[in-house]
């Protein structure tokens, strides 16, 4: 069974660091994990220079992949999928998984932004990381960076799940994406799985995730 490379994407207001630890217990697993820092978070760029970073970062891996999104992650990592003939699946971990066409904004029925970049929320570590150690929350929160306001006003231009096969991570507790707008998305996928998590699997229960993509992801 053949053991692809993974690349993780990560969502909203947070950067590539997000995956420390799941890295590490993937590498436990013997799997090889590569990450991207998508520009939406920290400057105007929005879903299609985001899609671009993601597309650059499948191609640099050179070999089978499966590219696993969080959240928001999923907007770019589903147009940047599109025809990419190395990624042999694709994750949504909380993740906006939409057609072609729409928009995040639209879909979340969002007021109109005032301001190229968003501020993270003022209660970031209740809502994020409900369920996380309040020590680990706190290092999180400080670390979180402003959002592009049109990474949520984009529309998305292809859809890789339509062709590539999918498999949906719904997070049960989840307060930022109610886990039954999850479970709409999920329909779209080739297969579904259930987390006992609030929104940041990676930071509350990274050995369970790891596990699960390293299972989930095998061709």
């Amino acid at each position: 069974m053949l053991s692809p490379d993974i690349l993780l994407v990560h969502g909203a207001f947070h950067g590539s660091w997000c995956w420390e630890a799941v890295i590490e217990d993937l590498e436990h697993l013997g799997r090889t994990a590569h990450v991207v820092d998508l520009p939406s978070a920290g400057s105007p760029a929005g879903l299609h220079e985001d899609a671009e970073a993601v597309r650059h970062a499948i191609t640099a891996v050179g070999r089978p992949v499966a590219v696993v999104a969080h959240s928001y992650g999923g907007f770019p990592v589903t147009e940047a999928t599109a025809g990419a003939l190395n990624v042999t699946r694709l994750v949504f971990l909380a993740a906006w998984m939409l057609e072609p066409g729409t928009s995040i904004s639209e879909v979340a029925d969002l007021p109109p932004l005032d301001a190229d970049l968003v501020p993270p929320p003022a209660d970031a570590a209740e809502l994020f990381y409900g369920d996380v150690d309040p020590e680990v929350a706190a290092r999180a929160v400080v670390r979180l960076r402003p959002q592009s306001a049109r990474s949520a006003t984009d529309r998305l231009r292809a859809a890789g799940w339509l062709t590539i096969p999918s498999t949906y991570v719904v997070c049960d507790h989840d307060k930022t994406m109610p886990p039954s707008l999850q479970g709409e998305m999920a329909t779209r996928a080739s297969v579904v799985h259930h987390l006992p998590t609030s929104h940041s699997p990676f930071l509350a229960a990274p050995g369970p995730l790891a596990e699960l993509l390293h299972q989930s992801t095998k061709v």
